[in-house]
């Protein structure tokens, strides 16, 4: 291959696509001259801690250096001088604020979208996600999350669709492109009794030759040989923190950091190599909660599943990690106060997240009970009056809207007020932000990163870095 034309034809089609979006980047951000320095990626594994402010990687850190005496692993990456890294621009073809969708999809397509739409532009134009494009190229492809595999992030590396929400079409399309390993939640979109179609998606998969793993052990026990489809939850997984004090949900589901080994030993024989997208789905569901236990706990999850890629790609000298996030959400951080230390230091004694308490607490339960439940999950002291306040919400006429995942409409935003006052951690909102966001990169290609990019140069940079021709 001639990298120079090739690199000239793909600076040329990411000019076109700035010239039909006025968001896009112009052309010349990556420079030729250290691209052909660079060795080539034969496998890119792409991580999203999905919803991650720079709070949220600062708090982690905090909490793994008090905690155990050494950092995050993202962070020591920076420290030692071991990756380039950047900041990224994130926003959407609708919005300088962007949702899941579309933050995927400009990764996934190459092109801003409106949020809401998986690799379908403005005007209806389909982009042909980059998953589908490595697999022609000859390379196996898959994703593992802890929300539904069917849900915005994984899918917009992999299919096009009008509206995120087709999560029953989505189901579908995974097995008509050829896709490898697909983890995750999402067996509402999979099962016949819970489809609204009624149709068993999983006999499709299994007719196709796949294998079908619903729980941790049998992930484990999946022949890498075959495909597999690893679905562990009707929506998504448990909370990392829930999962850790719940002996069936600890035997029965995987963790991220298994299930991205699981995908790795999957995919690694190709000869043409693989490509892996790997989500820390909850980390935004813990953000859109105020949810610090949720949030930090899942966010230390998603920091051992980088070690586990980290590791993989260190002996293999082939593969280029990229590790970043598609967005800021509610911009959480610790507050300055006398108590600030040992407050934050009391995460590290929460046995449960806020929705495990606040769904244990119910319309009949008494200041007694409330307080009880607190001090089982949170290990601190509830006064009288927070636990009334907290009950004003179980009466059947109060109710509390915020958070986007919050189906039960529980008092998140109420309770979260209530525990800074003993964890010292502050919230801006409940959704998400436009925050420049943190993007780093190890191995083969990742020279090619420049210190601010915008979101689509990364479908490029990847593509560049594979030397696969941007030809479909």
């Amino acid at each position: 291959m001639n990298r120079r034309k090739f690199f000239r034809n793909g600076g040329l089609f990411t000019l076109g696509a700035s010239l039909i979006n006025p968001f896009e980047s112009t052309a010349g951000v990556f420079d030729t001259t250290i691209l052909n320095k660079n060795k080539k990626a034969k496998n890119i594994i792409f991580m999203v801690s999905d919803g991650m402010s720079t709070g949220t990687l600062n708090m982690a850190d905090l909490y793994l250096n008090r905690k155990t005496g050494k950092g995050s692993n993202w962070l020591q990456l920076y420290k030692d001088q071991r990756v380039n890294h950047a900041l990224m621009d994130t926003a959407s073809a609708s919005s300088i604020v962007t949702d899941s969708s579309a933050g995927s999809s400009s990764w996934g397509g190459g092109f801003r979208v409106n949020n809401g739409s998986l690799n379908v532009g403005p005007n209806g134009e389909m982009h042909m996600p980059i998953w589908q494009k490595f697999k022609k190229a000859g390379k196996m492809a898959g994703c593992v999350t802890t929300v539904p595999i069917t849900h915005a992030t994984p899918a917009g590396f992999c299919v096009n669709s009008k509206s995120r929400n087709a999560q029953e079409d989505i189901a579908e399309q995974y097995l008509d492109l050829g896709f490898d390993i697909m983890m995750g939640g999402g067996n509402n979109y999979f099962s016949p009794e819970l489809r609204k179609d009624k149709k068993d998606v999983y006999a499709s998969y299994k007719a196709k030759g796949w294998q079908v793993a619903r729980t941790r052990k049998e992930m484990m026990a999946a022949d890498n040989s075959k495909p597999i489809l690893g679905v562990f939850g009707d929506d998504a997984l448990p909370y990392s923190l829930d999962r850790a004090h719940d002996k069936t949900l600890t035997e029965n589901t995987p963790t991220l950091a298994e299930m991205a080994e699981k995908a790795i030993d999957r995919m690694k024989g190709n000869k043409n190599g693989f490509v892996l997208q790997i989500e820390g789905g909850k980390v935004d569901w813990g953000a859109h909660a105020n949810d610090v236990g949720a949030l930090l706990y899942d966010q230390a999850a998603f920091d051992e599943a980088i070690k586990v890629a980290i590791d993989f790609a260190e002996k293999d000298g082939e593969t280029l990690v990229i590790i970043t996030t598609d967005h800021g959400n509610a911009n959480p951080g610790v507050i300055y106060g006398k108590d600030a230390n040992d407050n934050f230091d009391s995460i590290q004694n929460y046995t449960h997240t806020n929705e495990w308490v606040l769904n244990t607490i119910k319309h009949d339960s008494t200041v007694s009970q409330v307080r009880e439940i607190v001090e089982s999950a949170n290990k601190t002291t509830l006064s009288e009056e927070d636990a009334k306040t907290i009950l004003t919400y179980y009466d059947g006429l109060h109710k509390e809207e915020g958070g986007l995942y919050n189906y039960k409409k529980v008092p998140f935003k109420t309770f979260s007020q209530i525990q800074q006052k003993t964890n010292s951690v502050g919230w801006i909102s409940m959704d998400h932000s436009a925050d420049y966001v943190e993007l780093a990169m190890f191995g083969p290609g990742s020279d090619l990163l420049k210190p601010f990019v915008k979101n689509t140069d990364l479908h490029y940079l990847m593509l560049n870095a594979a030397e696969v021709e941007n030809k479909f």
